[in-house]
C-alpha cells in the first residue's frame, strides 16, 4: 500500500530535504505553501526524480484552510501516513511595548495550524498502523538565559515563543497520540540551515536534518532529535 507525506511550509532547506527522503523510500509527496510558483518547481524537481507529488497552496496560520488542504491532498494522493510541519511563524515584537492581544499571533502557526493539521489528518495517521507527525523546530524555544538574550538581541522574541510553545506541544501530542499509533517526533535545529536566506552556504546540511528525521520516523522510540 502506497504512503503518501504531507509537508507543510515548503520551501528550500529542511522540507525540500524531507520531501526528497521520503519521496526517495516511497512515499507520494504533497507540498504545502503559500508560494505557488514554488510549490510547482518543488513538484517538478520530485517528479523528475520518479516521486509521486502534488502541489496545494494554503496560508499554514489559516486552519481551514489547512483543514480543505488535508483533504485535498487525501483525495488526489490517497490516504496520509506522515505530516511533516515545518511551517514557522513570528513577527517581530517588544514585550515592554507590543499590544499583549497581537503577541497571540505568534501562535497561529506553530499551535492552532499545526494542531488543526493534526486533527483533520488524524484518523488516516491512525489507520496507517505507523502514521508519524514530524516537527521542525528551532533552538529559539530553548529556556536558556543565553538563548533569552541571543532571541531578544535578534528582535526573534515572537519566533522564540513560538518555538518554546510548540516544542511543548510536540510533547503534549506524542504523549496523547502513542496510544493509538501515531508517532509524534521533532527535530531541533541548533543553528542556520544551509541554502536558506539566512545561512546561505553556510550551516547545517538539511540532508542531515531529513535524515534525522527519518530516524525518528523509523525508530518510533525517541521524539527529540537535535542537529547538530
Amino acid at each position: 500500500m502506497s504512503k503518501t507525506i504531507v509537508v507543510i511550509g515548503f520551501g528550500p532547506g529542511v522540507s525540500n530535504s524531507v520531501a526528497e527522503k521520503f519521496g526517495a523510500e516511497g512515499f507520494s509527496v504533497a507540498l504545502v505553501a503559500r508560494n505557488a510558483e514554488r510549490l510547482a518547481a518543488g513538484v517538478a524537481a520530485l517528479k523528475a526524480r520518479g516521486v509521486a507529488a502534488a502541489a496545494f497552496p494554503a496560508d499554514a496560520g489559516d486552519p481551514l484552510a489547512l483543514r480543505a488542504t488535508i483533504r485535498a491532498a487525501q483525495a488526489e494522493l490517497g490516504p496520509i501516513s506522515a505530516l511533516h510541519w515545518n511551517a514557522y511563524g513570528g513577527e517581530p515584537i517588544d514585550l515592554a511595548t507590543t499590544d499583549p492581544a497581537k503577541i497571540a499571533r505568534v501562535f497561529d502557526i506553530p499551535i492552532i495550524g499545526l494542531l488543526s493539521a493534526v486533527q483533520e489528518a488524524l484518523e488516516d495517521l491512525k489507520a496507517a498502523g505507523d502514521g508519524a507527525v514530524l516537527i521542525t523546530n528551532g533552538a529559539f524555544g530553548d529556556i536558556t538565559p543565553m538563548m533569552d538574550r541571543f532571541a531578544t538581541s535578534l528582535n526573534a522574541v515572537g519566533l522564540a515563543l513560538g518555538n518554546a510553545a510548540k516544542d511543548k506541544l510536540a510533547g503534549l501530542l506524542a504523549e496523547r497520540l502513542k496510544g493509538e499509533g501515531v508517532h509524534v517526533a521533532e527535530v531541533i535545529i541548533g543553528g542556520g540551515v544551509k541554502g536558506t536566506a539566512t545561512a546561505g552556504d553556510q550551516g547545517i546540511d538539511p540532508a542531515d536534518i531529513a535524515e534525522a528525521f527519518w530516524r525518528l520516523y523509523q525508530g518510533r522510540s525517541e521524539i527529540r532529535a537535535r542537529v547538530p
